[in-house]
């Protein structure tokens, strides 16, 4: 999956309007302009079309946490220049406030199935020994079971 699918795939499933997406931005403390948001958000096909990197994608990733739980005291969390899918998927993680079993519903909503330990395995460190990477495939289906929980009559697959 590419930042931009994410980008987009996030958009749809919670309903953001180019407004929410700036105000999510500068959540993050980043100004972007709607031109910006709307370009990431073209397919590939279209000459408008702009890549959005990791380190936009984290900042839009830290302000969504910001939005949905609130900011916290101090200091903000720094982007981080390079993005995983194991970053991307505990930062939505946080973002909607999901524990273990919440993200296994989720995942089961989308007809995938995954243990707990499997789970845990993509929540740790790179340098553990149960570490796993997180393929696009898991973080595809968490982002369709999501948006089956909170769409659940639209067909809408992006």
């Amino acid at each position: 999956m590419t930042n931009n699918d994410i980008l987009r795939r996030i958009r749809y499933t919670f309903d953001l309007k180019d407004a929410d997406m700036i105000d999510i931005f500068a959540a993050a403390e980043q100004t972007v302009t709607r031109a910006q948001v709307s370009n990431w958000l073209k397919k590939e096909e279209d000459e408008a079309f702009c890549k959005i990197i990791d380190q936009e994608l984290a900042v839009f990733l830290n302000g969504f946490i910001n939005t949905k739980r609130g900011k916290r005291e101090g200091a903000q969390p720094e982007a981080e220049s390079r993005l995983t899918n194991n970053m991307i998927f505990m930062k939505l993680r946080i973002a909607l406030n999901m524990k273990a079993e919440d993200i296994l519903d989720t995942l089961q909503t989308a007809d995938f199935r995954l243990s707990k330990h499997e789970l845990s395995a993509f929540f740790r460190k790179p340098d553990n020994k149960h570490y796993r990477e997180c393929k696009d495939q898991i973080l595809r289906n968490f982002l369709m079971g999501v948006q089956l929980q909170l769409r659940p009559n639209d067909t809408h697959q992006d």
